[in-house]
C-alpha cells in the first residue's frame, strides 16, 4: 500500500513553513545583502542555529538525529529561507538534498554514524565534488582517480565549480576508480578537508552565489581509508539517480527567487505611479505580471509533482518529472527576476531593491546541477527510454 500524507502531516508542514518563514524574515533577511556584498560564508553559529531548529535533518533518518520527514518538508524550509537569503537556504539544501542524502541512502552504516549526526547538528558540512576543468556537463569525462591500495584509497586530481568548496569539512568526490571506460569506471569516495594533500584554490568571484563559497580543490595523492568508499566503480547510475534529489533542492531555490520577484513586483506596481495613475492600470503591465504568475505557478506545480514521490528515505523521484521541474524553474527564475527588474525601472537596477542580486543568483542555479540544455536532453531520453551519445 502506498504511503500517503495525512492531516497530521499537513499540519506539521504548515507549522514548519511558518517557523521557517519567521526565521528567514527575522534572522537572515537583515544579513542577506551584506553577506552578498562581502562574499561572506554563513557563520558557524548561524548554521548551528539552523541545526538546533531541526532544519538540517528534516529529511534525514531519525536514528542519526534527523526527523525522517518527507522531502517536501525540507523543500518548504529551503523555499522560505531562500525567499530572503539563499546562503542560509543553502545550508538546508546541502544537508537535506545534497551529498548527505547520498550517504543516507547509499553509504555504509559506519559512514552514516560518522558523518550524519554532525551534519544534522550543523557542526560540519559536506559538499559534492563532481565537475573538473575539462568535465562539466560531460561528467563522465572526469579524470580524478581514487586507487585502492590495500586498506587505503589514494585520491589524485582537480575538482572545479564546487559549491561550498574550501568551506566544507568533507567532500563526496566522484572519481575514476577503475580502467573501465566512461561511467563504468566511476565511483565515489569521501575525502575530509583536513587530509594531507588536500588544498584549495582562491575563492571564485562569481556573478551570484556570493555568500556560497566556490573554489577549486586539489588532491595530491591524498590517502583515505578504504572505509570512505561510498559507491564502488560502476555505481555512477546510482549516484546520479540519488542526485535527482539535489536537483529538486535546486528547483526550489529557483522557485523561491521567482516567487519573491513576483511578490515584490505585485506590490510595487500597485504603489508606483506614472502619468497620474498606478503602474498596474496599464494593460502592458498587467500582461507582464500575468506572465510572471503563470511561470511561477508552472514551476511550483511541476516541483510539487516530482517531490510528492519522495516520502520515505528509500523513495526516489521520477527522473523525467525532476528534469521537467528543474528546467522550468531555472528558466522561470531568470525570466521573472528580469521582468521584475524591468517593471521596477531604475529602482530595479539598484542594489537597494535586491532584484539585481536575485537575478544574479537565478543564473547560478540554472548552471548548477545540470543546465537547462542538459535537462532538455534528459527529458527526451526519459520520454523515449533511450540515451543519446553526445560524442557522435
Amino acid at each position: 500500500m502506498p504511503t500517503t500524507i495525512t492531516d497530521t502531516d499537513t499540519a506539521d508542514l504548515q507549522a514548519i513553513k511558518e517557523l521557517a518563514a519567521q526565521v528567514a524574515q527575522e534572522r537572515f533577511a537583515p544579513k542577506a545583502a551584506q553577506w552578498d556584498a562581502d562574499r561572506t560564508a554563513v557563520p558557524l553559529e548561524d548554521r548551528q542555529f539552523l541545526g538546533s531548529l531541526g532544519f538540517l535533518g528534516i529529511a534525514l533518518p531519525e536514528e542519526y538525529g534527523g526527523s525522517g520527514a518527507p522531502l517536501s518538508h525540507a523543500l518548504t524550509v529551503i523555499e522560505q529561507l531562500a525567499y530572503h537569503c539563499r546562503p542560509a537556504a543553502f545550508q538546508v539544501f546541502e544537508s537535506n538534498t545534497g551529498p548527505a542524502q547520498v550517504i543516507a541512502r547509499l553509504g555504509t552504516e559506519e559512514q552514516k554514524q560518522r558523518f550524519l549526526p554532525g551534519i544534522i547538528a550543523g557542526d560540519i558540512t559536506m559538499a559534492v565534488a563532481i565537475s573538473e576543468p575539462d568535465a562539466g556537463s560531460a561528467a563522465t569525462d572526469l579524470t580524478t582517480k581514487a586507487v585502492v591500495d590495500g586498506d587505503t584509497v589514494r585520491v589524485t586530481g582537480n575538482k572545479r565549480w564546487i559549491s561550498n568548496g574550501s568551506e566544507a569539512d568533507v567532500y563526496l568526490v566522484y572519481s575514476r576508480m577503475s580502467d573501465a571506460p566512461g561511467a563504468k569506471g566511476i565511483g565515489a569516495v569521501l575525502v575530509e578537508a583536513d587530509r594531507e594533500g588536500v588544498s584549495f584554490g582562491a575563492r571564485e568571484k562569481l556573478m551570484g552565489f556570493r555568500g556560497i563559497p566556490s573554489a577549486d580543490i586539489y588532491f595530491d595523492d591524498v590517502a583515505v581509508p578504504k572505509a570512505n568508499i561510498v559507491v564502488e566503480p560502476g555505481g555512477f547510475r546510482k549516484l546520479f539517480t540519488a542526485f535527482s534529489i539535489e536537483r529538486l533542492g535546486n528547483t526550489t531555490m529557483s522557485l523561491a527567487l521567482g516567487q519573491r520577484a513576483l511578490d515584490l513586483t505585485v506590490r510595487y506596481v500597485q504603489e508606483r505611479e506614472q502619468f497620474g495613475k498606478p503602474l498596474i492600470e496599464f494593460q502592458a503591465v498587467q500582461m507582464t505580471v500575468a506572465d510572471m504568475a503563470l511561470q511561477v505557478e508552472q514551476a511550483r506545480l511541476l516541483l510539487e509533482r516530482a517531490a510528492a514521490a519522495v516520502v520515505t528515505g528509500s523513495d526516489l523521484p521520477n527522473p523525467l518529472h525532476v528534469s521537467l521541474a528543474k528546467c522550468t524553474a531555472n528558466e522561470m527564475a531568470k525570466k521573472v527576476t528580469d521582468l521584475a527588474m524591468q517593471l521596477h525601472g531604475g529602482n530595479g537596477y539598484t542594489e537597494e531593491f535586491g532584484l539585481e542580486r536575485m537575478h544574479r543568483d537565478a543564473h547560478g542555479w540554472a548552471l548548477a546541477g545540470g543546465t537547462p540544455t542538459m535537462q532538455r536532453t534528459r527529458i527526451v531520453s526519459e520520454m523515449l527510454g533511450r540515451g543519446f551519445d553526445q560524442r557522435k
